[in-house]
């Protein structure tokens, strides 16, 4: 597994249990970047995967923050896996491998939903469905239902393993047009993997039951074809608009190495990605893309430059 270099964020973020939400406590130097993703990977896991075949060249993501591999738990199912964190109650990512010929099956499937909590997981560290209930959240899902080409794997991509709270005109807007952009390029080249997840970006995270809310989510794009990925990034509000990032951009955000075994050029520079595609009733309008700001090192800039950093790079102010 390739070692990781100085670009890793460093945080000695701590979770903190509240009665009315979960909080993250940071000390001064990682609140400069004032990025923390809830991301881990278990002990058994750290350097395998019990399901290869969901992930480019069988390498699973790798966790930069030791502090989050408590109570997480990978979870293989038939087309996509899972790392799921007992303590978010999301999964922190999926992994999917499309191909045309999955994709063909899939499009002749009609939906049917089944949302069901995941009995794989301990009680304690599972969503259930009363989390959900009058919370004002879809329940989005990671994988989506409409790469599935079973109704098994359709099924299981119901389980809230596979779900994160989002905003509807998220769900059914921008991330929903994102998911078709992902299914066109593999229809085209044939096969791509593709890597989702939620961030919990900031100081006071919303919970509803006891599932946090995610803040952002991301999906990483893989060709094998051309050899490059990229990273679109998306504010969990009713934004229509999208970042590109390079898988190294996506690790100094989120703490999560996507593609470990990615060439180092490959990393640094992020593929062209398709532009997300007509969404589901998310309020219409196209999406915009916005373009992330040349980082700098961390000892240039106070917690006021992080500030601006955040508010331009991760919530689409940069390009207005």
């Amino acid at each position: 597994m390739q070692a990781l270099g100085d670009s890793t964020v460093r945080s000695d973020a701590i979770w903190t249990d509240t009665t009315q939400a979960m909080k993250f406590t940071y000390p001064l130097i990682a609140a400069t970047l004032a990025v923390i993703t809830v991301t881990a990977a278990g002990p058994a896991l750290a350097n395998g995967t019990d399901c290869p075949q969901h992930f480019a060249g069988g390498q699973p993501p790798q966790i930069v923050n030791a502090k989050f591999k408590p109570r997480t738990q990978e979870l293989c199912f038939e087309a996509f896996a899972v790392l799921h964190s007992g303590i978010s109650r999301t999964p922190l990512y999926t992994a999917e491998r499309l191909t045309r010929k999955n994709l063909e099956a899939a499009k002749a499937l009609s939906r049917k939903d089944s949302f069901h909590a995941e009995d794989r997981l301990p009680e304690r560290d599972r969503a259930e469905l009363s989390d959900y209930a009058r919370s004002g959240y879809d329940r989005g899902h990671m994988a989506p239902n409409a790469n599935m080409p079973t109704r098994k794997a359709q099924a299981e991509s119901f389980s809230l393993a596979n779900m994160v709270p989002q905003i509807h005109e998220n769900n059914a807007g921008v991330w929903a047009g994102i998911e078709a952009a992902a299914r066109e390029l593999a229809r085209d080249e044939g096969e791509l993997y593709v890597i989702s997840g939620p961030a919990f970006i900031g100081k006071d995270i919303q919970q509803i039951g006891r599932v946090l809310v995610p803040t952002h989510v991301w999906k990483v794009l893989y060709s094998p074809k051309q050899q490059r990925a990229g990273a679109y990034l998306v504010t969990n509000d009713k934004t229509k608009e999208y970042a590109v990032l390079s898988i190294a951009e996506l690790q100094k955000l989120a703490g999560i190495d996507a593609l470990p075994d990615l060439p180092a050029q490959a990393r640094e520079q992020a593929m062209s990605l398709p532009k997300p595609q007509g969404n589901r009733g998310g309020g219409g309008g196209s999406s915009k893309k916005t373009e992330p700001q040349q980082q700098p090192q961390e000892d240039e800039f106070t917690l006021r430059d992080a500030s601006r950093l955040l508010l331009n790079l991760l919530q689409g102010v940069l390009g207005k």
